[in-house]
């Protein structure tokens, strides 16, 4: 079997919210077949869209804040604690709000927040969702753990002509080892961790709207998806996986490509 160099992670990410403010961990213990720990937990919907917590089916992003269409979520800052599922929205420096989003009471507080913070943008009443075990709100069906390869980022800088966030692409992991959009061309290979944790990439992420968005000023200021499908072809930049063989992953490791 083909081996090729160790890769390194960068860092790790996890969104709590779907569409609110990343949270680097140092750790995080991933479950075969599972989803990256404390990602995507919760959505906010944007008007009714149907979802059922009781037989959930996977709803396009549109039917929720997201930010590709609503850029100012990014003005917030948001920490989420695991232990008492309570969310502190800070906007401005001033902390907002503060709900534990385990009860109906809390969700409800975040949805009323909304209903003040985009009021411009909302289709219908916000309601904020759960996900029902064995379901996350990702992008994507098999959207279980996203990768970025951080020169594939440094390479769009240039496509763009300005400094790219690496953030804008909202990954879990973020890996230095690879040559520009090298992950790509990856998908069916296995990346393996030190304690034996497994990730098998399963397809590219196609880019959108929402990577135009500056996650420090929520500024729509850069067109990325344009630029790369002028300067390449197509819109793509970072992967997605499923996890093969679960174990812990840490920020400062080595992954082994393997397949």
């Amino acid at each position: 079997m083909s081996q090729s160099p160790a890769l390194r992670i960068a860092a790790l990410y996890r969104y709590p919210v779907k569409g609110l403010s990343p949270e680097a961990v140092e750790t995080a213990e991933l479950e075969t077949s599972g989803y990256f720990p404390g990602d995507r937990l919760y959505a906010i919907e944007n008007g009714p869209s149907g979802f059922n917590e009781s037989a959930p089916r996977h709803l396009p992003k549109v039917a929720y804040l997201m930010l590709m269409r609503d850029e100012a979520l990014a003005r917030l800052r948001t920490r989420f604690d695991d232990a008492t599922h309570r969310l502190t929205v800070e906007e401005n420096g001033t902390t907002a709000l503060d709900a534990d989003l385990s009860t109906t009471e809390g969700r409800a507080a975040l949805a009323d927040f909304m209903q003040g913070f985009v009021p411009g943008t909302l289709r219908g009443p916000p309601r904020v969702l759960a996900a029902p075990p064995g379901y996350r709100f990702t992008d994507s069906r098999t959207g279980y753990v996203s990768l970025i390869n951080r020169a594939s980022v440094a390479a769009t800088e240039d496509l763009v002509g300005a400094p790219v966030d690496p953030l804008r692409f909202r990954g879990n992991l973020y890996l230095d080892g690879l040559e520009p959009f090298a992950e790509l061309d990856m998908v069916g290979r296995v990346l393996e961790a030190e304690d034996g944790l497994r990730l098998k990439i399963t397809s590219r992420t196609v880019r959108c709207a929402a990577t135009n968005v500056d996650p420090q000023t929520g500024l729509r200021d850069l067109a990325i998806p344009k630029a790369l499908m002028n300067g390449l072809g197509h819109a793509d930049c970072g992967v997605y996986a499923e996890v093969l063989a679960g174990g812990r992953l840490r920020a400062g490791e080595s992954l082994r490509a393997v397949g």
